[in-house]
């Protein structure tokens, strides 16, 4: 299919951030259907980056957040792989964005790798000690629990977090969709979410 408009292909690019090329493949690809289009470059930008997902990423910014009032601030290193990258707007925004993701949704961890498997398996003892009454099988406790276990992972680690400004990607979706945009690996390192007057009787 041809006659793919310049301005469908430029609606496209604006809502996914892909190339001008990558949108018009996608346009073509999906008969001019535009949503199974998105679909369509979710799909490769996921293929993409996993095939970008082991090179080095050293390159990359610093940036800093702080919410409107002064009461809560965030400290976030975003690595890419090339100074070039780095140093473009549309990179510095993306870093500013996962700095106030941070601010607004307090991830207790990164991904869920890092979470100590004693904190594991006291949530698990938790949310299994809710159900002890409730008379259901034990099989069915468990699914229940590993239910509740992902809300939680939804609330805790940041690689599962809602995207604050478009609640139907996850955070890792979000950065996978920059990895097909930027053409390079991207890796969110460290952060640091400071609120005022946490670690003091009053903010504990």
């Amino acid at each position: 299919m041809s006659n793919i408009s310049a301005e469908k292909v430029k609606q496209l690019r604006d809502q996914t951030g892909a190339g001008m090329m990558d949108c018009k493949a996608a346009l073509q690809e999906s008969g001019g259907d535009f949503e199974k289009a998105v679909e369509y470059l979710r799909k490769k930008g996921v293929s993409t980056a996993l095939k970008k997902a082991g090179r080095t990423a050293s390159e990359g910014v610093i940036t800093s957040y702080i919410h409107p009032g002064s009461r809560v601030g965030v400290l976030v290193e975003v690595n890419c792989e090339t100074d070039f990258v780095a140093r473009t707007k549309e990179f510095q925004d993306f870093a500013h964005e996962i700095a106030v993701q941070i601010a607004a949704m307090d991830p207790k961890y990164r991904t869920r790798e890092e979470i100590p498997a004693q904190i594991l398996d006291k949530e698990r003892e938790i949310l299994m000690a809710q159900l002890n009454d409730s008379g259901k099988p034990e099989k069915i406790r468990q699914q229940i629990v590993e239910g509740r276990l992902e809300k939680w992972y939804g609330e805790s680690v940041f690689m599962d977090q809602p995207f604050v400004k478009d609640e139907s990607l996850k955070m890792d979706q979000m950065i996978t969709n920059h990895v097909a945009k930027f053409g390079e690996n991207i890796v969110v390192r460290r952060y640091t979410r400071f609120k005022l007057g946490e670690g003091t009787e009053q903010g504990k």
